[in-house]
C-alpha cells in the first residue's frame, strides 16, 4: 500500500464515527431505529477495516503520520501510527462493533430512553479514542483526552436520575481537574525542556531533566491523566457504574480507561525512555503507587456484594497493572503492559457483558442474588467463568501471557516485591471472581424465584460469546501482537 493510501486510512480512521454519529442523529430521528442501528454497525465495520489496513505498513516498520496546519507557531494536530497505539486503535475499533450489538439488545431488552443521543455519544467517543492512539505529540494527546472525557459525560448521566448527574459531576470533576491542573502543567514544563513535544522512541527528555524534578514531572502525568484510575484518583470510574451496562463496558474496556493506561505507557516509552526512568529508582514512587492501587483495589472489590461495584475495581486494580509495567521500565515489563491492554480489555468487557444481561433477563445486580443462575443462563455465565480465568491470569487464556511478561519483567529489573504484589492480586482476583462462578452453577435456584429465565437475547449473547471466544483465541495468537509490539519496547 502506497504512502498516499496509507495516509488516507488514518483520515477515515478518524472522521469515520464522526460521520457515523451524524448519520446516527439523522436515521434515529428521521426515519427508524433499525435504520440507526445498522448504520451504527456499517460504520463500526469500516472504520475497523481502515485500522486494519494500517497493520501492514507499520509491522514493515513505517510510521505513518499526518499532521494539520499549526493553529499557533509550533503548535499544530500531527498523527503518527506507531505499534503501540495501532493495538490501541484495534482494540478500540473493534470492541466498538461487539459492544454495539450488544447495545442494540440491552437498551431496547431495558427499554432505555434517548437511544438515538446513546449511540451518537458512543461514536464520538469512539473518534476521541481513535486521535488518542494515533496522537503524534503531547499536545494532540491532550486534546483528544479532553474531547474523550466530555463525549463520554452525556454517556454516564443517561439515566437522567439524581444518583446518575451526581455521578457525572463526580466522572467531570475529577477527570477535567486533574487533566487541568497535573496534565496541562507537565506538558507546560515538558515544552520548557525540548523543542518539540512529538513521541520519539527512547524518549525526548534524556539528558534534559533528572532526579527529584523528574520524579515530580512523572508524578504530574501519572496523575493528571485522571483516566488510568491511580488512588486517590479513582472515585469516579465505580461512581459511574450507574451508567447503561454498555456505558461501563466503554469506559472499563473499550475507550475511556483503556485511553488512560495507554498515555501513560505512551509517555513513559516515547517521552521519558526506559533509560532515565531506571536512573536513579525515578519511576519508584509512581511504581508503588501503582503497586498500592493494584492491592487495595483488589481488597475493596473482596468486600462488595454489587456487581458491577466489584467489576469496577478489579478493573481500577487491573489498570495498574499497565501503569506499574510501565514504570518497571524494562522491554518485558512494558511488553507486559502492553499485551494488558488487550487482553483486560477482550476480558473484562465480557465480564461487564454478563452483568448487564443478568440485569436485562433476571433483574439482578447484586453478587448474592445469583444462586443458581448459572443453569438457567449456562451461555452467559461460562463466558463469565472464561473470562474470569483470562482476567486471573490461568492458560491457556490470554492474560496468563500479560501476566507472564509483567512478573517476568519485575524480575528483571530486580524489582522482587513488585512481582510478587502482580502474583498476590491474581490470588486476590480469585476471591473476587471466582465465588460468583460457584453462586452461578454450584447453589440451587432460591425457592420461589421465577422458572422462566433463560439465556440472554442473541443480541446480547453473541458480542458475550465473541468475546469470552477471544480470551482463549488471544493465548494461541500472543505470539502476533508481541510482534506489533517488540519494536516499540526494544526486543526486535
Amino acid at each position: 500500500m502506497n504512502a498516499e493510501a496509507v495516509n488516507m486510512a488514518i483520515i477515515a480512521a478518524l472522521c469515520l464515527p464522526l460521520v457515523g454519529a451524524v448519520g446516527v442523529q439523522i436515521l434515529g430521528r428521521f426515519v427508524s431505529d433499525n435504520a440507526r442501528d445498522a448504520w451504527t454497525v456499517v460504520i463500526g465495520l469500516a472504520t475497523f477495516s481502515q485500522v486494519l489496513r494500517l497493520v501492514g505498513p507499520v509491522m514493515d516498520g513505517a510510521r505513518p503520520s499526518v499532521g494539520l496546519p499549526d493553529w499557533m507557531p509550533g503548535l499544530g494536530l500531527g498523527f503518527e501510527v506507531e505499534p503501540l497505539g495501532l493495538l490501541f486503535g484495534l482494540v478500540a475499533s473493534g470492541l466498538w462493533i461487539l459492544t454495539s450489538l450488544y447495545g442494540f439488545g440491552y437498551m431496547r431488552g431495558h427499554h432505555e430512553k434517548n437511544q438515538t443521543r446513546f449511540f451518537t455519544c458512543f461514536a464520538l467517543a469512539i473518534s476521541a479514542a481513535l486521535g488518542i492512539a494515533f496522537a503524534g505529540d503531547l499536545v494532540t494527546l491532550f486534546l483528544f483526552y479532553e474531547i474523550l472525557t466530555f463525549s463520554t459525560f452525556p454517556l454516564v448521566t443517561h439515566a437522567g436520575t439524581e444518583a446518575a448527574v451526581k455521578a457525572g459531576r463526580l466522572y467531570l470533576g475529577i477527570l477535567v481537574s486533574t487533566s487541568v491542573l497535573f496534565l496541562l502543567l507537565a506538558i507546560l514544563w515538558t515544552s520548557t525542556l525540548v523543542d518539540d513535544l512529538g513521541f520519539r522512541p527512547g524518549g525526548i527528555l534524556e539528558g534534559r531533566i533528572e532526579g527529584a524534578e523528574a520524579t515530580l514531572l512523572l508524578l504530574l502525568f501519572s496523575y493528571g491523566i485522571g483516566k488510568a484510575a491511580l488512588m486517590p484518583f479513582h472515585r469516579w470510574l465505580p461512581a459511574a457504574m450507574v451508567a447503561p451496562t454498555p456505558v461501563s463496558a466503554l469506559l472499563h474496556a473499550v475507550a475511556v480507561v483503556k485511553a488512560g493506561v495507554f498515555s501513560v505507557l505512551k509517555i513513559a516509552v516515547y517521552v521519558f525512555g526506559f533509560d532515565l526512568l531506571s536512573t536513579g529508582g525515578l519511576s519508584d514512587v509512581v511504581a508503588w503507587i501503582a503497586a498500592i492501587t493494584i492491592l487495595a483495589a483488589s481488597i475493596r472489590a473482596l468486600s462488595l456484594d454489587g456487581f458491577k461495584p466489584r467489576l469496577a475495581y478489579s478493573t481500577i486494580s487491573q489498570l495498574s497493572y499497565i501503569v506499574l509495567g510501565a514504570m518497571l521500565a524494562t522491554g518485558t515489563a512494558a511488553m507486559g503492559a502492553g499485551l494488558h491492554i488487550l487482553m483486560h480489555a477482550i476480558g473484562k468487557i465480557t465480564l461487564f457483558f454478563v452483568a448487564g444481561a443478568v440485569y436485562v433477563v433476571a433483574h439482578k445486580d447484586k453478587v448474592s442474588q445469583l444462586d443458581g443462575l448459572g443453569r438457567k443462563m449456562p451461555f452467559t455465565f461460562g463466558a463469565f467463568c472464561v473470562a474470569s480465568f483470562s482476567i486471573i491470569g490461568l492458560p491457556p487464556f490470554g492474560g496468563a501471557w500479560s501476566k507472564w511478561f509483567l512478573v517476568t519483567g519485575a524480575f528483571e529489573a530486580g524489582q522482587f516485591w513488585l512481582g510478587m504484589v502482580f502474583m498476590v492480586s491474581s490470588l486476590l482476583s480469585i476471591g473476587y471472581l471466582m465465588p460468583i462462578v460457584v453462586r452461578a452453577f454450584f447453589r440451587p435456584l432460591p425457592e420461589g424465584e421465577d422458572d422462566g429465565v433463560a439465556d440472554a437475547p442473541l443480541l446480547m449473547l453473541l458480542p458475550i460469546c465473541t468475546t469470552a471466544l477471544l480470551c482463549f483465541v488471544a493465548f494461541f495468537y500472543t505470539d502476533r501482537v508481541f510482534d506489533l509490539l517488540a519494536p516499540a519496547f526494544g526486543l526486535e
